[in-house]
């Protein structure tokens, strides 16, 4: 699936990217590849490395509804339920293999049912949202449309999760807040105890909202899928809002819709960058990592 010639010792992979959220796909199906922190650390390095926000490696799927099961890691080599730039990436490769314009994808926070929009983009369900504050999780009760949480500021934040957390704060300017260092700070509050992906929203018109995003584990990203479903999500609870809106990112636009039945959906773009390969034993030695 990978597109790339098999070679003893080494693993074809994929770079692909949603709005500039990029990954290194990998398929596992197969050989089993189990990666080490080292070699996920080493990989996503830009310099060093391929380069990449988080990592996709495809299993077999686990649900007999499923066709497909995505394992995901952030660049520092934690794990992540969600993601939904990758989500839409890996769609639009299972389009392919399987000859027909839907497929159900599988992950630890549940199965995605992801299908080609009239537009020709590509649309996803990503399920409920989650509210409630052991849910997200935070680490007590408190109120999770205004959360007792501040820094640099940024107060009072939205939470919610869409398979992963996420903290979103409003403001007038997205542009003015210091979101490396802001971001770094919030992602290890002590009321978030899986640490968190940071959001800053700017309504620009009730079906229109400006986002950038910190993600836990990588840092700025250019595009949060989840994160967008999370912001929209946030912005119609406080009111502030239509349920159907563009949610404006530093790589690009996605339309996320909160429908009547509870469910997200979000439609947007997949892109492939190029295919190679890589040795299944880079970052063993440390010099290189």
């Amino acid at each position: 699936m990978t597109g790339s010639t098999d070679i003893a010792g080494f693993l074809p992979f994929l770079k692909m990217h949603g709005l500039g959220n990029d990954f290194v796909v990998i398929d596992g199906r197969v050989n089993g590849f189990a990666p080490s922190e080292k070699f996920l650390r080493a990989v996503a390095n830009r310099k060093r490395g391929v380069g990449c926000d988080q990592f996709v490696f495809l299993r077999k799927p686990k649900s007999p509804d499923a066709d497909i099961f995505l394992e995901m890691y952030n660049a520092d080599g934690s794990t992540l339920g969600a993601c939904g730039n990758a989500t839409r990436c890996i769609a639009s490769l299972m389009f392919k293999e399987l000859g027909r314009k839907k497929c159900v994808i599988e992950t630890v926070s549940g199965l995605l049912s992801a299908w080609e929009d009239p537009s020709g983009l590509i649309a996803v369900d990503f399920g409920e949202p989650r509210l409630a504050w052991n849910e997200i999780p935070l680490a007590r009760d408190v109120d999770t449309l205004h959360a007792p949480i501040a820094s640099g500021g940024l107060f009072a934040p939205c939470c919610v999760s869409m398979g992963n957390p996420h903290a979103v704060f409003f403001v007038p300017d997205v542009d003015a807040v210091a979101l490396a260092e802001t971001g770094s700070h919030l992602e290890l509050d002590p009321m978030f105890p899986d640490r968190c992906n940071i959001e800053i929203a700017q309504v620009l018109a009730s079906d229109r909202i400006r986002m950038r995003v910190w993600e836990r584990g990588t840092g700025i990203t250019e595009a949060c899928g989840s994160g967008a479903c999370a912001t929209l999500v946030a912005a119609v609870r406080r009111g502030v809002s239509d349920r159907r809106a563009m949610i404006v990112l530093d790589g690009g636009e996605l339309v996320i819709e909160w429908r009547d039945d509870n469910h997200v959906l979000m439609i947007g773009p997949a892109s492939l960058s190029f295919s190679g390969v890589v040795a299944e034993g880079f970052g063993d030695d440390e010099r290189r990592a």
